[in-house]
C-alpha cells in the first residue's frame, strides 16, 4: 500500500528538497474555477482569452502556488505540517498544456519554534521561472507514516451544453411564426417570451385574452410587442392555432397551459387537423452530461402501443429530425429488454423488422440495430461483454422504445436520476409542435424552440 511519510523538524536539514511535476488540463482550471469562485474570463472564456494579453487560456496563478502546499504538506516536510507565511513572486503565466517542475528547499531552521523556511520554485517544460518565492511552516515533531488516501474522482458537468448548440445554430435564421395555444399561466407565457427574446419564434397568443393578460402581469411580461388573437376556452385555442398553421399562418405550435391530450385532438383531427400522410409522433431531445452525444427518445408522449407499421414513421420521424439537427447519419437502436429474437417478446420481433425494412429501403438516412438492451445501446463496454458486434451498440443517438410508458419512464428517469434536461417536440405533422412541460428549465424551453425553428427552416431544403 502506498504511503505517505513526513520528516520531522529534527530530520530535516539545510538543502533538502524536493518536488512534484504536473500538467495543466482545462479540467484543472475549471476546478480551480468551482472551487475558488474565481471566474475572470483570462481563466474560463476562450473567446476573452484570445484577446487578451496572454492570447489563451492560463491558469489562475494559485493554482501553481497550491502545487507548492501539495509538496509542503506530502513531501516535505509532510504530513502534520502547519503554514505560516508565503510570499511569492508571479514571473509568467501557466497555459493549458504547459507542464510545471514546483520545487521546494529548506533554507533554514529555528529550534525554538521548529519554525522552518524554504525557497519555493516554479518552472515550466522550458525550464523559464514561472514562480518564485518562500515559505514559512512549522515542522511536524513526531513521525507520521499514512497510507495514502484515494481521493473521489470529479466530473464536470455542463448541463444544456447541447442545447446551446442548438440555439447556436439556429444564428442567422429569421424566427418562425409559433401559435402559442393557450398561454394563460405564467410559466407558458414566459417560455414563449423567452423564445421571442432569443430570436427563435416570432409568438402569436392564443386564448382568452383577460386570461393570457392575467398571468402577463402576474409574470411581469409586456405583451406589446406581440399579437393576441382572443378565444373563448382552451378547446377554441387549439382550434384556432391548427388553422392558422393550416392557412400558412404560423409555422409552428407551441403548447401552453391546456393538456396535451386536447391541443392533440386538434392536430389529428382527420378532416381539420394537420395531418400528413406520416404518422404523427414525438421525440424527447435529451441533453445527458454523461452521454457523448446527442440522444433522443421516441416516442413517449403520443403514440402508446404503436404497431410495426406505426414504429416505421416513428423511426423516420426522428431519423429526420436528426438530419435537420446536423446529424449526418444516425445511429438508431431499436430498444428492447434483451438483445436476442424472442417470439415471447413482441418487441424484439419488431426490432428486427425494423431493420429488415431499413435494409430494403423502406427506412432511410441511418443506421439502425436492434432489438438492443438500453445498456448496449449506450455502452461499448457493455455490448464487448456480451459479444455484440455493432455499428450502433454503443454509439445510439436515436432511441426506440417498445412503447409510451416504457419511453416516458426512461425520460423522466434521465431527467431526475442522470441530470439530464428534456426538450421535446411533435413530428409527422404539417408543422413541428413544441410541447412544454411546466416542469421545464428555460434551456429545455430554448431548445424546444431552436429544434422547431431548425425543422422549418430545413423542410423547404429538404423538398427541393
Amino acid at each position: 500500500m502506498q504511503v505517505i511519510e513526513n520528516r520531522t523538524f529534527d530530520e530535516l536539514k539545510a538543502g533538502d528538497t524536493a518536488s512534484l511535476v504536473r500538467t495543466l488540463t482545462h479540467k484543472d482550471v475549471e476546478l480551480f474555477a468551482i472551487m475558488s469562485g474565481d471566474i475572470n474570463p483570462t481563466h474560463v472564456d476562450e473567446a476573452f482569452a484570445r484577446s487578451d494579453g496572454f492570447h489563451r487560456i492560463v491558469a489562475h496563478g494559485m493554482w501553481s502556488a497550491a502545487l507548492l502546499s501539495t509538496v509542503l504538506g506530502t513531501q516535505l516536510p509532510g504530513p502534520g505540517t502547519i503554514y505560516v507565511d508565503q510570499s511569492l513572486h508571479f514571473l509568467g503565466p501557466v497555459a493549458v498544456g504547459d507542464t510545471i517542475t514546483v520545487s521546494v528547499r529548506v533554507t533554514s531552521k529555528m529550534d525554538r519554534t521548529r519554525h522552518v523556511v524554504l525557497d519555493c520554485r516554479a518552472v515550466n517544460q522550458h525550464g523559464e521561472e514561472v514562480i518564485t518565492g518562500t515559505a514559512e511552516v512549522i515542522a511536524p515533531a513526531e513521525k507520521i507514516s499514512r497510507p495514502r488516501i484515494t481521493l473521489p474522482e470529479v466530473e464536470l458537468r455542463m448541463k444544456g451544453h447541447r442545447y446551446e448548440q442548438l440555439i447556436a445554430m439556429t444564428h442567422g435564421l429569421a424566427p418562425i411564426r409559433t401559435a402559442v395555444v393557450h398561454p394563460v399561466d405564467a410559466p407558458s407565457l414566459l417560455g414563449a417570451v423567452e423564445a421571442a427574446r432569443a430570436n427563435l419564434i416570432v409568438p402569436v397568443l392564443i386564448g382568452p385574452e383577460s386570461r393570457i393578460r392575467a398571468a402577463a402581469a402576474l409574470a411581469q411580461l409586456d405583451l406589446t410587442p406581440y399579437e393576441i388573437v382572443p378565444t373563448a376556452h382552451s378547446t377554441a385555442a387549439a382550434a384556432q392555432a391548427v388553422a392558422m398553421a393550416r392557412a400558412g399562418k404560423v409555422d409552428a405550435l407551441m403548447k401552453g397551459a391546456l393538456h396535451t391530450d386536447e391541443l392533440m385532438h386538434a392536430v389529428v383531427d382527420a378532416n381539420e387537423g394537420l395531418r400528413t400522410a406520416r404518422r404523427i409522433s414525438h421525440v424527447f431531445a435529451i441533453d445527458a452530461p454523461r452521454y457523448p452525444r446527442p440522444l433522443f427518445i421516441t416516442d413517449a408522449a403520443i403514440n402508446v402501443y404503436p404497431t410495426l407499421s406505426e414504429k416505421r414513421d416513428i423511426v423516420q420521424n426522428a431519423i429526420d429530425l436528426a438530419h435537420a439537427l446536423g446529424i449526418v447519419e444516425p445511429r438508431v437502436a431499436i430498444l428492447s429488454a434483451v438483445e436476442t429474437v424472442t417470439e415471447t417478446i413482441r418487441s424484439t420481433l419488431d426490432a428486427a423488422a425494423l431493420c429488415k425494412m431499413a435494409d430494403r429501403g423502406q427506412i432511410t438516412g441511418a443506421i439502425l440495430d436492434g432489438p438492443l438492451a438500453f445498456d448496449n445501446a449506450v455502452s461499448t463496454e457493455a455490448a464487448e461483454t456480451k459479444g455484440i458486434h455493432s455499428l450502433v451498440a454503443g454509439r445510439a443517438d436515436i432511441f426506440v422504445v417498445p412503447d409510451l410508458e416504457a419511453g416516458n419512464m426512461l425520460a423522466k428517469q434521465l431527467e431526475y436520476l442522470a441530470d439530464a434536461q428534456i426538450a421535446g417536440i411533435v413530428l409527422g405533422a404539417r408543422v413541428p409542435i413544441i410541447l412544454t412541460s411546466r416542469a421545464d428549465k428555460t434551456l429545455a424551453r430554448l431548445g424546444s424552440c431552436a429544434i422547431a425553428l431548425l425543422l422549418a427552416r430545413h423542410a423547404p431544403e429538404k423538398k427541393a
